[in-house]
């Protein structure tokens, strides 16, 4: 089983928030997967569904950012689950807008929810780090991560979106290297290859002929 995560604040007034990039992941993938409905449980939101043949729990805390362990912790207590078979996505200041890395452990940024999380359930659980930027002073972290997205960031927050919804069924292989790289693949396909010169010349000499 594979439980996701999406980090981010409770309420209509948070919905659109730089912090909530979480949030939006998972609610892309329970759409494009046929999930089920969310339901209150572990104080969170839950919903379940199936992503490449494995059962899958996508859970959205709702204890607010700063207390999202509590609700992971619950969660995975009961499902019996390690860090190796939790995902948790959340917003990364560190990163550009519309970049992502994926990596498991290490530092946890200043991040309040990681912080959490690791204080819960320790540091070794997956991550989807959703770049948001960063506004230039850690006294302007606040206000930024709590300000909805940007107008013009609709042009990369929707297809990243889509991409790592369509990518989601590759995290139950735990081959996160392998997500990262079909999300970057959906986002910038491959330029068609050029057609072989020593065959177009060979059409064009029967169309010369006819």
């Amino acid at each position: 089983m594979l439980l996701l995560v999406g980090l981010g604040n409770p309420g209509n007034k948070y919905a659109d928030n730089r912090h909530n990039f979480g949030f939006m992941a998972m609610d892309e993938v329970i759409r494009r997967h046929g999930f089920g409905p969310l339901r209150r449980r572990f104080q969170g939101l839950t919903s379940e569904g199936s992503l490449a043949g494995q059962k899958v729990v996508i859970l959205k805390p709702q204890t607010f950012m700063n207390e999202s362990g509590r609700s992971v912790g619950e969660a995975a207590r009961f499902f019996k689950v390690d860090p190796d078979h939790i995902v948790v996505f959340h917003d990364e200041l560190d990163l550009a807008p519309g970049k992502l890395r994926v990596k498991k452990g290490g530092g946890l940024a200043g991040h309040n929810g990681l912080k959490s999380l690791a204080a819960h359930i320790g540091k070794d659980f997956r991550r989807v780090r959703l770049g948001v930027g960063h506004p230039g002073h850690k006294d302007k972290v606040l206000r930024y991560v709590l300000q909805d997205f940007a107008k013009a960031d609709d042009a990369w927050l929707d297809p990243l979106l889509d991409a790592m919804a369509e990518a989601a069924p590759i995290l139950t292989s735990g081959d996160d290297a392998a997500f990262a790289s079909k999300v970057a693949l959906i986002l910038k396909p491959p330029a068609p290859k050029p057609r072989p010169l020593a065959a177009a010349s060979k059409r064009d000499e029967i169309q010369s002929s006819d």
